[in-house]
């Protein structure tokens, strides 16, 4: 579909630059209304186990959300597409990458943008129960719904997808993250990953060397000293290849979402390419002139953002 710019998002007027529209909901938002959710652990094929929030009201239309880097599944951007959607008549299943929810996870491998070896585990377990299954994805997890859709044929169940803020290019992603722009963002990144690090070499000395982060410097030399070579990539580089949703978009067969900002402090060029969509039929590209990183704030009655409006009126037509 061809991509467009969209222009119908206002911002707030005191959220009048791309960091504010990005910081301000991420520390001030509250999310109320939810039920107590249901926990549930999901063992993988590799004896450790997905961490999920489930919010059911049986009613036979799924939506599974996808959190952003060292995010996890009660964050406010979360519960905010998990109550529009519930609100909408949808149980909601938001889970956690291994190592984000409440408890360490079991294995060496923590998560990454292309881990959709979980997302598939997470999948199978609804599958059976559920005829409409809508996925929506945040930032990293935007990168990881759409490579899984792309990957390989999915579940008929799998009805439409949303990826918001997402990096489509790995690459050019990380090496934003180290500008000047994006400082405050990547040394919160690096001190959350850094932490991650040194706990899991607690539990297992002999299989996590913690004495290599006096060397990350970035998030790429986190990428190149750990996350690329615990899941079985040659460094950085080869992980961001062979993950980056650009590369995937053409075998996505559900209609599927896309919405980045021009703004987005996150995302450079390669992610707001319109030509990356410019010929495919399931997916829409839109690119609204502000938002933010997972931001797109908006204050009505309702509570919801403008993405958790866009992404319900994109379930609706599709």
């Amino acid at each position: 579909m061809p991509s467009r710019q969209i222009n119908d998002y206002r911002r707030p007027f005191f959220l009048f630059n791309q960091h504010l529209e990005t910081i301000y909901p991420a520390l001030f938002r509250k999310i109320e209304g939810l039920p107590v959710p249901t926990k549930e652990k999901l063992k993988t094929p590799d004896n450790d186990f997905i961490a999920c929030d489930i919010y059911q009201k049986n009613s036979g239309r799924l939506l599974i959300v996808q959190h952003g880097l060292e995010g996890d599944s009660t964050r406010p951007y979360i519960l905010g597409m998990v109550k529009a959607f519930f609100i909408d008549n949808y149980d909601v299943c938001a889970w956690n990458y291994r190592g984000c929810g409440e408890e360490m996870n079991l294995q060496p491998q923590f998560y990454h943008s292309g881990a959709t070896h979980d997302l598939e585990v997470v999948v199978d377990r609804f599958k059976d129960e559920y005829d409409d299954i809508t996925l929506v994805g945040f930032s990293l997890g935007g990168n990881l719904t759409l490579k899984y859709l792309g990957e390989k044929a999915r579940p008929s169940q799998i009805k439409r997808a949303i990826a918001i803020s997402a990096p489509l290019d790995l690459s050019s992603g990380s090496d934003n993250l180290s500008t000047p722009n994006c400082y405050i963002y990547e040394a919160r990144f690096l001190r959350l990953l850094r932490n991650k690090i040194i706990r899991k070499a607690e539990i297992m000395p002999d299989k996590i060397d913690s004495s290599l982060l006096k060397r990350v410097k970035t998030v790429r030399d986190f990428d190149e000293l750990y996350t690329g070579p615990l899941h079985g990539f040659r460094g950085a580089e080869d992980y961001y290849t062979q993950n980056s949703s650009k590369h995937f978009l053409s075998g996505i067969k559900v209609p599927t979402l896309i919405v980045n900002a021009l703004n987005d402090p996150f995302l450079p060029g390669e992610s707001l390419d319109p030509g990356l969509a410019s010929d495919l039929n399931m997916v829409y590209f839109e690119t609204p002139t502000v938002g933010g990183h997972v931001g797109f704030s908006r204050f009505n009655k309702q509570g919801l953002f403008w993405s958790e409006e866009r992404a319900l009126k994109f379930s609706r037509e599709y």
